[in-house]
């Protein structure tokens, strides 16, 4: 009689904090052992010269969803959920999308209609709070959190989506009462809507200028702003798909200084620039997202960031739009920059462009790429130790990597619905090969083996992340915390 489920020999398994040689016995979807000669499996697989991680977790994506300007994104629940796990993703947290007007009930319900019949993988939601109504603060807000949906997301800028700082106000006090985690697009809304305003008036329409219109400038006072609105609240934030060097200094100095703001960065600023949006005709459209790709001098700046401990979770912020009139060129063959869906793919390639030039490059080690994919960000999110390792009583969520598989990057090879990659021609080394989710083989010899809907949703605990520091003695911050203690907390 077989001892286990699924048993993986011969491996070397890496964790955010060790690597070791060791095998892993699986029962009943669950990692119940760890060691040499574990016995026999009923279904057994021989990880010699590979790597046994845990699979990625993915904290930032946009899966069937509307923007706010009406255009849906190219992946359903089935699609985004394939190329992830194919990418060795074995668990997505993508955003339900509050529209003005909407309540946070409904919006969510919603988003369980898509999800549940499609998703292949594990999933949970975040919030996207775009109209924070008294309603939505006071009751909406605290019955999702107490629902296991103890993350959302704002805006500070985008007409339809954008709080000004006493609403971002409110929705920190909200978050700090009940415990949630909350996620920061910072950029500056007027100086994007001056500089928009200017280069549109000279003519300059075409794809480049959006990356001109957002600034570093514009990135790097919205990050310190969100910061202080944070520290006036003692609520701790987490500022996404940081993309400048500026923006990441603001983040860093705050870190320094003992406060609890998290950040994350994607492989859109390790591996594009802002020249790719000066392709010809509207192929820089392609490349268009928000904050947009940098320079060579951001790029290094984002790998010194994921280095050194800045960024705490590196993810894709997938926002696929199909190069034609369902998705990128939805307001017209050739649309003003303001007017192009924006967003870029990358849910399927994050984990293996990391490894490849992080890990194969020497910029980071093993163990600090599974931290910034899969540690890092169940740890922030709630989801640990259930997920986002690879220990005794966590899901059997494993992708197994053979380190020497080259590549060239195509979107043939791909499972989105996008139609094209940002990333094409980049040569990787490093792939996952074996997919494993909650005890299921559910990618081999590159075929998919699960059922549309076998994914299980997951409802979320608080985070001790998002936990408030307290107040600070007087001595530490001389100015206290009055939003703080105006609550009575």
């Amino acid at each position: 009689m077989s001892n286990f489920d699924l048993l993986i020999r011969n491996g070397t398994i890496a964790t955010a904090a060790d690597t070791f040689k060791a095998d892993v016995g699986v029962k009943a979807g669950r990692i119940v052992s760890l060691g040499e000669d574990l016995g026999s499996g009923e279904r057994e697989i021989d990880a010699t010269g590979k790597l046994v991680l845990p699979g990625g977790v993915e904290g930032h994506c946009h899966i069937e969803q509307i923007s706010s300007s009406g255009v849906m994104t190219a992946d359903d629940f089935y699609s985004g959920t394939v190329a992830a796990v194919f990418g060795g993703t074995t668990t997505v947290i993508p955003f339900a999308a509050q529209q003005k007007g909407d309540s946070l009930r409904q919006t969510v319900e919603a988003y369980h209609e898509c999800a549940g019949p499609k998703a292949v993988i594990d999933y949970g939601f975040h919030l996207i709070i775009s109209d924070p109504t008294p309603q939505v603060i006071g009751q909406e807000l605290p019955a999702m959190i107490k629902d296991g949906i103890t993350s959302f997301k704002v805006y500070m800028t985008y007409d339809d989506l954008r709080l000004d700082d006493y609403q971002m106000l409110d929705v920190l006090s909200a978050a700090r009462r009940d415990g949630a985690m909350v996620m920061v697009h910072a950029e500056n809304h007027d100086m994007i809507r001056w500089l928009s305003e200017k280069l549109l008036d000279g003519g300059h329409w075409q794809p480049q200028y959006h990356a001109v219109s957002h600034s570093r400038a514009g990135e790097g006072e919205a990050a310190h702003r969100a910061i202080a609105l944070s520290r006036l609240m003692d609520q701790p934030i987490l500022v996404v798909h940081v993309s400048s060097e500026e923006a990441m200094d603001e983040i860093r100095l705050a870190q320094n200084k003992g406060l609890k703001i998290f950040a994350e960065t994607c492989p859109q600023y390790l591996f594009l620039t802002a020249d790719d949006l000066k392709r010809d005709g509207m192929d820089g459209a392609m490349f268009c997202c928000s904050p947009p790709p940098r320079s060579d001098k951001d790029q290094e700046a984002m790998w010194r960031g994921l280095a050194n401990g800045t960024f705490s979770v590196f993810s894709s912020d997938h926002a696929p739009y199909r190069f034609d009139e369902s998705g990128k060129l939805a307001a017209g063959p050739e649309p003003t920059f303001k007017k192009i869906a924006n967003g870029v793919p990358g849910i399927e390639l994050r984990l293996p462009l990391l490894f490849s030039e992080g890990v194969g490059k020497g910029r980071i080690d093993l163990n600090r790429f599974v931290a910034l994919t899969a540690t890092n960000v169940a740890k922030l999110y709630g989801l640990a130790p259930q997920k986002g390792t690879i220990a005794v009583g966590s899901d059997a969520d494993i992708a197994i990597w053979d380190p020497d598989l080259e590549q060239t990057i195509e979107h043939a090879m791909l499972h989105d619905n996008v139609g094209y990659t940002p990333y094409a021609g980049i040569k990787i080394k490093g792939w996952p090969t074996t997919v494993v989710s909650r005890g299921r083989v559910v990618v081999e010899n590159d075929t998919l083996n699960a059922e549309r809907g076998s994914g299980q949703y997951l409802p979320r605990a608080v985070s001790e992340a998002s936990k408030p520091l307290g107040r600070l003695e007087p001595e530490m911050d001389p100015d206290r915390n009055f939003g703080a203690e105006l609550l009575g907390r």
